[in-house]
């Protein structure tokens, strides 16, 4: 397909460790805004929240952090690549150290597989950063993100997991671009969920194909891999990418409706349906503007 959409398929058209400050206790990052760290201050973020940062030097000559920023919805390929550049190591560094059994204090459901648990936030960087110590960072901000009630309630509500809510929120994030279209996308993971409809996300097949596209072909939605959502029912078994804030508050807290199909028809024109005859319709006006815009 060539849309960012479920619905069945139609014809083709588509150590030693530095010392770190404590993680801050809210992140918010890319389009929807950014987290800042800075010595001896205090964070204020767009929600209002002030969180006193536990980072402060009183020797003014003392090295003044850098900093790596994780956006929402990196995979952590993209984090890894970051890591090895900000602390000047070579290509593959942080992924042999993130993927070394034990490294990272990664929960039992993840299976080892840092995917979704590098949280996304503005971290400091030292001239004596290890790897670890700043993937382990990472790791540590999403086990306290993940840990608070208000997902663990949330997901418990659901009838998911953590691990299945992170799943969730990675999905979404992939394919909403700002938080009222998250919230509608997680409405419609979870009606496609309860009535046992398999997701077909395309979001989840270009994971599994390492691209980064909205098109999607028929050949596509026959590859034999569990990321595969439109011939495997359920979530797929990680998440595939790291969601922020909103996308988790979207699955937890997802909008009411009855929708099953949603496309993008043009920026800032998302359609949620539960017809499927107007989904259709709405995704042939979707192909009329892409072939309208080709040269």
């Amino acid at each position: 397909m060539t849309y960012r959409s479920p619905s069945p398929y139609a014809p083709p058209r588509r150590p030693r460790r530095p010392s770190l400050p404590r993680p801050p206790r809210r992140a918010r990052l890319t389009r929807r805004g950014r987290l800042a760290l800075l010595l001896g201050a205090v964070l204020t973020v767009a929600v209002g929240v002030t969180v006193p940062l536990l980072l402060t030097r009183d020797d003014p000559a003392v090295e003044q952090p850098r900093h790596l920023l994780v956006p929402e919805g990196w995979r952590a390929g993209q984090v890894y690549e970051a890591v090895d550049r900000a602390l000047h190591l070579p290509d593959g560094t942080a992924r042999k150290t993130a993927t070394t059994p034990g490294a990272l204090p990664l929960p039992a459901a993840a299976g080892g597989n840092p995917e979704g648990y590098l949280f996304p936030a503005t971290y400091p960087v030292l001239s004596t950063t290890t790897p670890q110590a700043l993937l382990r960072f990472m790791v540590d901000t999403a086990g306290k993100r993940y840990g608070a009630g208000r997902i663990t309630e949330g997901a418990r509500a659901h009838g998911l997991s953590v691990h299945q809510t992170v799943v969730a929120a990675s999905i979404v994030q992939a394919e909403a671009d700002n938080p009222e279209d998250m919230a509608k996308v997680a409405r419609v993971v979870h009606n496609r969920l309860a009535r046992g409809m398999a997701l077909q996300m395309d979001s989840t097949l270009h994971y599994a194909l390492g691209r980064s596209t909205v098109d999607t072909s028929f050949e596509d939605t026959r590859s034999d891999s569990p990321y595969n959502t439109y011939a495997r029912k359920g979530l797929p078994p990680t998440p595939i990418g790291n969601p922020g804030d909103e996308a988790l508050d979207a699955v937890i807290r997802p909008a009411d409706g009855d929708w099953l199909y949603f496309v993008t028809v043009a920026p800032g024109d998302t359609r949620f349906t539960a017809d499927y005859a107007t989904h259709q319709a709405n995704v042939a006006e979707f192909n009329a503007n892409r072939d309208a815009a080709k040269p």
